[in-house]
């Protein structure tokens, strides 16, 4: 039997034998679903798929140069006109 106890802050751990059986991973999202007064149906939430903001700070690790300041960048091209 499966069983686990909610704490005083509401948490609950999923015991080792469903982790190990189901491959669930720190940080992974569970999604909790009321089916009846006594009963919850829990799944596991499908890893969102990167969007738009996923690649901020990308050029950091391609651009091979320093990260410069705003500022520096203004007044280069304040210069160029």
């Amino acid at each position: 039997m499966n069983d686990s106890s909610l704490t005083e802050r509401g948490q609950v751990s999923v015991p080792a034998g469903i982790r190990k059986a189901m491959g669930l991973r720190p940080g992974q999202k569970l999604h909790w679903e009321q089916i009846s007064e006594r009963e919850m149906r829990v799944s596991v939430r499908e890893e969102t798929p990167s969007g738009p903001l996923s690649v901020l700070g990308y050029a950091r690790q391609v651009r091979g140069e320093p990260a410069r300041r705003t500022a520096d960048w203004m007044k280069e091209l304040r210069e160029g006109e």
